[in-house]
């Protein structure tokens, strides 16, 4: 008798992965917005950035620029990179 839970699992792999193109609000221009405004008052490069937040510098100006689905943990890395919490990052671009 196979798991019951086997059939939703296989549902999970499947759904369709959120993408920046889907972003009809333009939520993730605007986390980038922000994202560039206080690297950039902070005198950081995006490179400098990205490195303190762990982000690999190709993926940082894609988030910068709101062409990447950004993670939760990405959000806290560059937060924490910044100086700020994640919420005070989220504030900022006002969401």
């Amino acid at each position: 008798m196979p798991w019951p839970l086997k059939h939703h699992t296989l549902q999970i792999l499947r759904m369709a992965r959120i993408s920046a193109a889907s972003d009809k609000d333009g939520d993730l221009v605007k986390l980038g917005g922000s994202i560039r405004a206080r690297r950039t008052a902070l005198g950081f490069s995006q490179e400098a950035l990205a490195d303190a937040a762990g982000v690999d510098r190709a993926h940082m100006g894609k988030i910068e620029r709101g062409e990447r689905n950004v993670t939760f943990l990405n959000i806290a890395r560059i937060a924490a990179a910044v100086g700020w919490k994640p919420s005070e990052l989220l504030d900022d671009a006002g969401l």
